[in-house]
């Protein structure tokens, strides 16, 4: 039986991919340890510690997952849940940062044992 080996990668991809990773994980443990942007907020830090997540998530799925030598179709797959990723983690973040409301009538029943003290009602606007 003949062994196709067309699907074979060199081994020094892997190890320049390997690398890069490990070059990425010593950068985001040194970011860790400077603060960037004014005094009082993370967002900076925040914003580059995401940047270089997202470029090791990027590297993996490229090389060590072989998106980079496959089809069409699955360049866009990948793609695509890529998009997914970001629009549920738009959702979250919207709802975590909505106020919480109060609605009449949804408060826990006065009878039942277990049951948490009724909600405080939101101030008259």
């Amino acid at each position: 039986m003949k062994i196709d080996h067309s699907h074979a990668h060199p081994i020094g991809m892997y190890l320049r991919t390997f690398a890069a990773l490990l070059a990425l994980m010593v950068l985001t443990v040194a970011m860790a340890f400077v603060h960037v942007g004014p005094e009082g907020t993370s967002v900076f830090n925040n914003l580059i510690a995401m940047a270089i997540a997202a470029t090791k998530a990027v590297l993996v799925v490229l090389f060590f997952m072989h998106v980079k030598f496959s089809t069409q179709l699955t360049k866009f797959w990948a793609v695509l849940g890529f998009l997914w990723f970001l629009l549920m983690f738009i959702m979250f973040a919207d709802y975590t940062t909505r106020p919480r409301e109060y609605i009449r009538g949804w408060e826990p029943a006065a009878e039942d044992p277990n049951a948490p003290a009724a909600m405080p009602q939101p101030p008259a606007r």
